[in-house]
C-alpha cells in the first residue's frame, strides 16, 4: 500500500467514525443521571479522584460526564483519550510528568497536576471507536490490576450500551410523537382486521376509548373494510385516497377517506391505516362561506378602535365594539356625525390629522394626542390614519385605528425613573448623583458632600442572603432620606455605598450634625420578617469649594475622608483634610516599598512560646511577622498587613512566611510545633491548601507540628468552602486554632460544624482581667465550652501574674504573652527549647 492510499484510507475511516458518533446523537447533551453514575463508580472502584466518559470529534474531546473533573470539554489535542482511537485494548500511563508526551501538557505541568492516566476505548457495535471511559489522579501509580483492568473494561462496554440504547429510546420516542401528533387517525391490524395500534386521534375519530379500541374489529368501524383491502391486493397492497364512511361508536356516520399498506405485524402480514376525516374539508367550504361574517367579528371584536370615515364630509361611517368603549358613546351617536359635532375641543386637531393622510396617500400617518371621554377619564391615544380607495372614487375613505397607550406611556415613565433612580432604594443612582454633582461645581456651588460606607453589610448578606440584604438597603435609603431637606440630594452609589449631597441652608455647619445623625440612624437595629440585622456606617465629609473645586477631586477626596474615618478605632466620622492626601501618598509609597521589600525577602518572623499550663513547658510558638524598613525603621505589622491585604500582595506574601516559619521549625526540637495566622483575604484569595501542603513538601515539615490560627472572618465570608478546606487540611494532620474568639460574629454553630484543635481567647479579655468581671465571666464561658468540646484553650496577652494565676484558675490550659517571652528570633527559640534552655517558663514568669 502507498502512503498516498494509505494517508486516504485513514481520512476514510475517522469519516466513517464521525458519522456514526453523530449518528448517536448524543454530542452537547445535557447531564443524564445514568452517565453520571457510571463516572462516579468508575473513580471510587479504581481509587481514582477523577474519571470521564469523553466523547472525541474532529476538534474536541467531549465529556459526556465527569467526576470531579473542572472542564465540560478539551481540545482534540490535548486530550489523553485521543491515543484510544484505533486500539480495543486499555491505555494506561504510570506517571503522566514522566512520559516525554506529556510532561508540558497544560493539565499535568499546570494547577490540575495529573500523574496517572488509564483509558478504555468505546468501541460501538458496528466497530467504530467513539472515545474513551478514563480514570486519572494526581498520584503516580504503578499501573492497573487485573482486577482493576476489568472493571474498567466491564463499565465502558457498560458506556457503550448506554449510548446505543439511549439512540434506539430516541428514534422510537421521535416516531411515538410523530404518530401520536399526526392530524389524522393512525391504526395498525393484523392479517385479520383486528387491531393492534391506534394513536389518540384514531379513538376520538371513533368515539371510544383507546384501550377498548385496540383489540376490536377494523370492520366494525370502516364497514367498507374488507372492500378496501381486496382493492389494495389488487394494487400491490397498497390503496390510497380511498372515500368511503365510517362509522362511530355510537353509530353516528363519518365522511372519511383512507389510505393503507401492507406492514410486517406477524405473518401473514397486516394493513397500516391513515383514515383522514373528510368533515374537515366540508367544514373549509362553509367557512369559506361565512368569510364576510368572520371578517366583521374579527372588526368588531379588535382590541383596539377601528373607523372609516367619508374623506369628503369627514363623517364616521363604521366603527367597532372598541370604538365605543374608547369614546363612550354608542356607535349609533358616532355614525353620520363629524369629529367637530362630536368633539368640538379636538375637532379642528382632528380634521387637520385626516388632511395630512390625504395630502399623503401612499403612506399610513401616525398621530399621538390625548382624549377626554364622555366620563372625563384621559386616555393617550396613538392614531394611525390611512387612505382606501372606494367604490366610486380613489381616495374615497379614511381608514383609522385608535390604540391606547396609556399604560405604554406610563411604563416609559418608570423606565425613565429607572435610568434616573436606584430601583432597590428609590434614591438617586450614580448616574444622576454625578451629573448633579458636575452641574454643581460648573455653577460654584458651596455644598457639602458626605460619603457614606455600611459597615458589616457583607456579613449580614452571608448570615441572612440576599433578599434580607435588599430589604436592609431599601431601610437605608429611607433613614437617609429622612435626615435631609427637599433641596438635598441622597444616592446610592455602590452596593453598600451611598452619597449625601447638602446644598442649602449653610451646608457646612449642617454637615457634621447630618453625618452624626447619619451614624445613630444606621446603627439602630433592622427589623425584617426574616430576622434582624445590625449595621453601623463610617462617614466622610468633604466641602466644596474649599476642599476641592473638581468632580474628580471632591470624590477623592470623600473617599480619602471615609477611608480614614473607617480606619480610624471608635471614629466613624471624619472631615477631609489637606494632610489626608500627603498621608494616601504616603501609604501609596509604602506599598511599593513593600512589594521591594518582598522580593528581597525582607520581611521576617519572630516568635512568641506558647506554655502549656500545667508543665510550663514551650509547646508551640505563633510565627509574627516583622518588618524593618530602610529609613522608616520597624513598621507595625497591623500596618504594612492591612497594606498587604488592601493590594493582593497578602497571597505571596502569606505563602512566603509560611514556608520561612516551616523552615525554622525544622531547626527545633520534634516536640515543638509552629503557629501561622491566615488572613480571610488570604485564605479566600489563593490556593490555602496547595501552598501549605507545597511549603510542608518544600521545608520537609512534618504536617502535625504545623498549625494554622484562622479568625472568625474566615468563616464568615463562605462557610461551605471554608469548612471543605479546612477539613482537607485537617485531614493532613494539620491542627486548626480558631484565634481571637469572641471578638468578631461568633456562633457557636462553627464548634458543631468542624473540631477546631484549640481556641485563642483574644487579649482583649486577658487585659480586662484586671477592671471588668465581665472578662473573667467571658473566659469562664469560654474555657467551659472548651472543656465540654475537648478543646484547649489558649489566652493570649499575658502580662501580668495576676491574669496568670486568674487564667490558670479560669481552666485555660495554654498561655501566650509578655510575662513568659517577647517576640523573639528562631535562634532564640532554639536555645530556649534546645537542651540548654529552661523546661519551665513559669519559673522566669515568677
Amino acid at each position: 500500500m502507498t502512503p498516498e492510499s494509505s494517508t486516504a484510507d485513514r481520512i476514510d475511516r475517522e469519516r466513517q467514525r464521525l458519522e456514526a458518533l453523530a449518528r448517536l446523537q448524543i454530542l452537547d447533551t445535557p447531564p443524564e443521571a445514568m452517565f453520571d453514575e457510571i463516572t462516579r463508580v468508575a473513580a471510587l472502584a479504581l481509587g481514582a479522584q477523577h474519571s470521564a466518559v469523553t466523547l472525541i470529534d474532529d476538534r474536541r474531546a467531549w465529556f459526556k460526564s465527569h467526576h470531579a473533573f473542572p472542564a465540560g470539554e478539551v481540545e482534540r489535542d490535548d486530550s489523553f483519550c485521543r491515543l484510544t482511537l484505533g486500539s480495543r485494548d486499555l491505555l494506561v500511563i504510570p506517571d503522566l510528568a514522566g512520559d516525554d508526551r506529556f510532561v508540558d501538557h497544560p493539565m499535568v505541568c499546570g494547577e490540575l497536576g495529573l500523574r496517572f492516566y488509564a483509558g478504555a476505548p468505546l468501541v460501538s457495535a458496528d466497530g467504530h471507536h467513539l472515545g474513551a471511559l478514563c480514570v486519572l489522579d494526581t498520584r503516580r501509580r504503578a499501573g492497573l490490576s487485573l482486577g482493576e483492568r476489568q472493571i474498567l473494561r466491564g463499565l465502558a462496554a457498560t458506556v457503550v450500551e448506554l449510548i446505543e440504547a439511549r439512540r434506539l429510546r430516541t428514534v422510537g420516542a421521535i416516531a411515538s410523537q410523530v404518530v401520536e401528533s399526526a392530524p389524522n387517525a393512525v391504526i395498525c391490524t393484523d392479517h385479520d382486521g383486528t387491531i393492534l395500534f391506534a394513536n389518540t386521534r384514531a379513538a376520538s375519530m371513533f368515539g371510544i376509548a383507546l384501550d377498548a379500541l385496540l383489540g376490536a374489529a377494523v370492520a366494525r368501524f370502516i364497514p367498507g373494510w374488507d372492500e378496501a383491502t381486496r382493492a389494495a391486493a389488487e394494487n400491490g397492497g397498497r390503496l390510497a385516497g380511498q372515500p368511503l364512511e365510517a362509522r362511530r361508536a355510537s353509530g353516528e356516520g363519518v365522511p372519511v377517506e383512507l389510505t393503507l399498506g401492507r406492514c410486517g405485524f406477524g405473518a401473514p402480514s397486516g394493513y397500516a391505516v391513515i383514515v383522514s376525516d373528510d368533515r374537515a374539508r366540508r367544514a373549509l367550504e362553509r367557512e369559506n362561506e361565512a368569510a364576510q361574517a368572520f371578517l366583521e367579528a374579527v372588526i368588531e371584536h379588535l382590541p383596539a378602535m377601528l373607523f372609516v370615515k367619508d374623506a369628503a364630509t369627514g363623517r364616521y361611517l363604521l366603527t367597532n365594539r372598541a370604538g365605543e368603549q374608547l369614546s363612550g358613546r354608542p356607535r349609533e351617536e358616532l355614525i353620520g356625525r363629524t369629529a367637530r359635532e362630536l368633539y368640538p375641543w379636538l375637532g379642528d386637531h382632528y380634521e387637520a390629522q385626516d388632511r395630512a393622510a390625504l395630502a399623503n396617500p401612499d403612506e399610513a400617518q401616525r398621530f399621538e394626542n390625548d382624549f377626554i371621554r364622555c366620563d372625563g377619564t384621559r386616555v393617550s391615544l396613538r392614531t394611525t390614519r390611512m387612505v382606501l380607495d372606494g367604490p366610486d372614487r380613489p381616495r374615497q375613505y379614511i381608514l383609522g385605528l385608535s390604540e391606547d397607550v396609556t399604560e405604554v406611556r406610563r411604563a416609559e415613565a418608570e423606565v425613565l425613573k429607572l435610568a434616573h433612580f436606584d430601583s432597590l432604594t428609590g434614591l438617586v443612582n450614580r448616574h444622576s448623583y454625578v451629573d448633579r454633582l458636575n452641574d454643581l461645581v460648573a455653577a460654584g456651588t458651596s455644598f457639602a458632600l458626605l460619603a457614606v460606607d455600611l459597615d458589616r453589610f457583607k456579613s449580614v448578606n452571608d448570615q441572612f442572603g440576599h433578599v434580607v440584604g435588599d430589604l436592609v438597603l431599601a431601610q437605608v435609603g429611607e433613614r437617609l432620606q429622612g435626615l435631609v431637606t427637599a433641596t438635598d440630594l441622597v444616592a446610592r452609589v455602590g452596593g453598600d455605598e451611598f452619597v449625601i449631597l447638602l446644598i442649602e441652608d449653610d451646608p457646612a455647619a449642617r454637615a457634621r450634625g447630618v453625618a452624626e445623625a447619619t451614624v445613630a440612624a444606621l446603627a439602630q437595629p433592622f427589623v425584617t420578617a426574616m430576622g434582624t440585622a445590625f449595621l453601623g456606617a463610617s462617614v466622610g465629609i468633604v466641602l466644596a469649594p474649599s476642599h476641592a473645586a473638581t468632580t474628580a477631586e471632591l470624590r477623592h477626596c470623600g473617599d480619602l475622608a471615609l477611608y480614614r474615618a473607617k480606619a480610624t478605632p471608635h471614629a466613624s466620622i471624619c472631615l477631609y483634610h489637606p494632610a489626608m492626601e500627603a498621608a494616601a501618598r504616603d501609604r501609596r509609597a509604602l506599598e511599593i516599598d513593600l512589594r521591594d521589600a518582598l522580593a528581597r525577602g525582607e520581611i521576617t518572623l519572630h516568635y512568641q512560646p506558647v506554655l502549656k499550663v500545667d508543665t510550663g513547658e514551650i509547646v508551640t510558638v505563633e510565627a509574627l511577622a516583622r518588618w524593618t524598613h530602610p529609613t522608616r525603621g520597624p513598621v507595625r505589622p497591623d500596618v504594612f498587613i492591612a497594606i498587604a491585604e488592601e493590594s493582593g500582595l497578602i497571597v505571596p506574601l502569606g505563602a512566603a512566611l509560611l514556608r520561612q516559619a516551616c523552615r525554622d521549625a525544622m531547626g527545633w526540637p520534634d516536640r515543638i510545633s509552629v503557629a501561622v495566622n491566615l488572613s480571610p483575604i488570604q485564605f479566600h484569595a489563593g490556593d490555602v491548601y496547595t501552598t501549605v501542603m507545597d511549603a510542608l513538601a518544600v521545608t520537609g515539615l512534618p504536617p502535625h507540628r504545623l498549625k494554622l490560627e484562622i479568625t472568625e472572618g474566615v468563616l464568615i465570608r463562605d462557610v461551605e468552602r471554608t469548612f471543605v478546606e479546612l477539613e482537607r487540611l485537617r485531614a493532613q494532620g494539620i491542627k486548626i486554632l480558631m484565634d481571637d474568639f469572641g471578638t468578631g460574629y461568633s456562633s457557636l454553630s462553627y464548634f458543631e460544624r468542624f473540631p477546631f484543635d484549640k481556641v485563642k481567647i483574644d487579649q482583649s479579655f486577658v487585659r480586662g482581667l484586671d477592671s471588668t468581671r465581665a472578662a473573667g465571666a467571658i473566659i469562664k464561658a469560654i474555657v467551659g465550652l472548651g472543656e465540654a468540646l475537648g478543646i484547649s484553650i489558649v489566652a493570649e496577652g499575658v502580662e501580668t501574674c495576676a491574669q496568670r494565676d486568674a487564667l490558670v484558675l479560669a481552666g485555660c490550659t495554654h498561655l501566650q504573652g509578655y510575662l513568659f517571652s517577647r517576640p523573639v528570633s528562631a535562634e532564640r527559640i532554639a536555645a530556649l527549647t534546645g537542651p540548654g534552655g529552661p523546661r519551665d517558663l513559669r519559673a522566669i514568669a515568677a
